[in-house]
């Protein structure tokens, strides 16, 4: 089964997710937004898959420190580029393994998916 696993770094959720992963003997790679942005396409995919609404973190210093007319009356195609312009606003981690994804790190959710 190939993993990636879609982030930033300097994350604390992304150290322990790939930590996680590593105790567990599960290979993966990792593509760093800040590094290497976020593909339109894989965004699309995963906008389908859970939602544009579960991937856009509000919470986060990038979100909170937009424009208000960046934060107001969003849509799909408005989070959509803003989640493209600004990479940190995508939750995190976003992991990757065969045909699913899972957003956020929860050990149990994990240790279920990979049946460890």
């Amino acid at each position: 089964m190939s993993v990636a696993i879609y982030g930033i770094k300097a994350c604390d959720t992304m150290k322990k997710a790939m930590a996680w992963l590593d105790t567990h003997d599960i290979a993966y790679t990792f593509h760093d937004y800040k590094k290497e942005g976020v593909d339109r396409t894989r965004l699309l995919d995963w906008v389908k898959e859970v939602g544009w609404e579960e991937l856009i973190n509000r919470s986060g210093t990038t979100f909170r420190k937009l424009p208000e007319a960046d934060k107001t009356d969003l849509t799909e195609e408005k989070a959509i580029q803003l989640m493209i312009d600004n990479p940190s606003m995508i939750r995190r981690p976003v992991l990757e393994a065969s045909t699913r994804i899972i957003i956020g790190f929860k050990p149990e959710k994990y240790a279920d998916f990979f049946r460890v």
